[in-house]
């Protein structure tokens, strides 16, 4: 199995930014294959890599259906990402 860690940043273009980002970070951490650590620059999380995009592409599909724009910038770290 390849495990992939990917950096995230979430930056809605909204003065109401943090409502958006802490919901799409709770979405996340309630998927138990993923490990989540989030701090005050971005998350990072870590799992399965067809697995993690396969939910990163539903998460951010919800994270954009909601009111107003947003912006993901993501770093992806592939390969053999140890079990955190």
């Amino acid at each position: 199995m390849m495990r992939t860690a990917i950096e995230i940043s979430l930056y809605p273009l909204d003065a109401d930014y943090i409502p958006p980002i802490k919901d799409f970070i709770d979405r996340l951490n309630k998927y138990p294959e993923l490990h989540v650590t989030t701090n005050a620059m971005s998350t990072q999380i870590a799992g399965e890599h067809a697995r993690l995009f396969e939910i990163l592409g539903k998460e951010t599909a919800l994270s954009f259906a909601e009111h107003g724009r947003k912006v993901f910038v993501m770093k992806v770290l592939g390969g053999t990402v140890p079990d955190a």
